[in-house]
Order: C-alpha cells, then structure tokens, then sequence
C-alpha cells in the first residue's frame, strides 16, 4: 500500500512516456516503422557530438566535485562539536537549494560578471575582465558545475549527515580507543559505511546532470548566443522538436540519452553495492 502511489505515478508519468518516446524513436512521421534511420541522423549531426562531450565534460567534473566535497563537508559538519554550529552549518549548506534553477542561474549572470559580481577582484585576477569572457565555452562545463554544486550539494550534505548519523557510535569510540585519528575514522569507518549513500547521490545526480537545458539555455540568451543554443543534448533534442518539428529525431536522442544514462547508473549501483543487504 505504501508504494501504490509511487508506482502510479511512475507509470503514468515515467514509464508511459519513456514507451511513447521509444515508440517514436523507431518510427517516421507519417507513423510507419523507420528502423535505426532517426538514430543514424541525429548521430550524424554536426552538432551531436559537441553537445555529448559538452554534457559528458559538465558530468564529470560535477560528479568529482559532489563526492568529494559533499562527503567532506558532511564528515566535518558531523565532527563539530557543539550543536548549535553544526546546525548552524547545516542550515547555512541547505540554504542555496532553496532556489529553483531558473532563479539560481539568473543570480549567477551577476555572480559571473566581473564587473558586479562580489568576487570580480578574483576573476580579474584569473583574467576574465567580461562577462563573455567568463562564460566562454571552454570555460562552461566547469561554470556549470559550479552553478549546480552550489544549488544541489547542501541538500546531499545534509543526507551524508544523516547516514553519519546512523552509524553506530560504539564502533566509532571503538576505533577511538584503538588509536585511530579523526583522519583514520573517516577514511577507513565512515567513507566505507557511506559507500551506498555516495552511490545512491552519483545516481540521482547523473540523472539530473544528464538533463542539462536550463543554465545554458539562460546563458545563451544573456549572453546573445556566446553560449550555442545547441549546447547540450537536452537543447539539441529541443531544437529537433520544435525548431525543426521533428519529434522523432528528438526522440531517439532522449532514447539514446536515457540508454547511456541508465547504463552508467548500473555500474554505480553494482559497483556501490545500493542494494546488497548486510547478512548477520
């Protein structure tokens, strides 16, 4: 009974429109069957592979940076002592997530001009003295992660808190009276205890990494098109629907994004063990 709703609405809303896609994916647009033909098109679009390194470059380097900073940030919000501070800390973390994504990045056009933004002294420093310099392609998968750790990470710090939390404090003063250090705790106890959480966030992250439409999509209308408003696969696949009314190329390209995704989330879940059960 607890899960009849979610299953509901994950058919409704995730299933069904997965199949129509796939059903649109193989088919041509007067409804006949079109075998692999809109998969080799969209492939061959010049502006295919850009857009998978654009994306695949943006993942990584977000992915590096949720793990290890939020993992860090939530073994050292756990370590303070006083309670007032970690929750303090806590509070401060959670706060960015409080914006939508839309608000978040139009709060960074500011943050990225060197011009208004509170740390301009610092991006001149690095040698970006516009905005479009700052926002320059090669510069956008790292602007990008930066955008959606400072918006996502402290709800998932919050979450590593909570899985600190449950590990037994018996086994953590038994480390203690072994000799171990704060350091030898964290990495040889905590880090492996946490181990399905940290698969369980690269997950659900990959997942919204992979959908990346709304910070370029912004950008690229701040910026009068320094930013391509092709720049991701989520953009492209827009570009396919309702540019060029082409709703089969659109689809076969979230049909390959979805297979990729799906993919990559298996080897997290394999390799983090999410669903291994602890034997007595």
């Amino acid at each position: 009974m607890f899960v009849v709703p979610y299953v509901l609405f994950l058919a409704v809303f995730g299933v069904a429109p997965a199949l129509y896609a796939l059903g649109l994916a193989f088919t041509r647009g007067a409804g006949g069957f079109a075998g692999f033909a809109n998969f080799t098109k969209v492939i061959g679009d010049f502006r295919f592979w850009p857009a998978v390194e654009h994306v695949a470059l943006y993942v990584l380097a977000w992915l590096v940076a949720l793990v290890v900073l939020v993992v860090t940030l939530a073994i050292l919000v756990h370590g303070v002592g006083r309670r007032w501070l970690g929750a303090g800390l806590r509070f401060l973390y959670y706060l960015p997530g409080a914006l939508a994504g839309a608000s978040s990045v139009l709060l960074w056009l500011f943050v990225l001009n060197p011009v208004a933004s509170p740390v301009g002294p610092l991006l001149r420093a690095l040698g970006l003295h516009t905005f479009n310099s700052t926002i320059a392609p090669g510069h956008l998968p790292v602007v990008f992660a930066i955008i959606a750790f400072w918006t996502g990470a402290g709800g998932w710090v919050l979450v590593m808190y909570g899985a600190l939390n449950g590990i037994s404090d018996d086994i953590i003063e038994a480390a203690r009276i072994d000799g171990a250090g704060p350091l030898q705790v964290a990495l040889r106890i905590q880090l492996p205890l946490l181990r399905k959480w940290i698969s369980y966030m690269a997950v659900l992250s990959l997942a919204a990494g992979t959908q990346l439409f709304v910070e370029p999509t912004l950008l690229s209308q701040a910026s009068n098109a320094v930013v391509p408003n092709d720049y991701s696969l989520n953009q492209l696949a827009y570009q396919y629907a309702f540019d060029l009314g082409d709703f089969n190329g659109s689809a076969a390209i979230s049909v390959l994004l979805l297979v990729v995704s799906l993919a990559l989330a298996a080897l997290f879940v394999l390799r983090g063990g999410l669903f291994d059960t602890e034997v007595p």
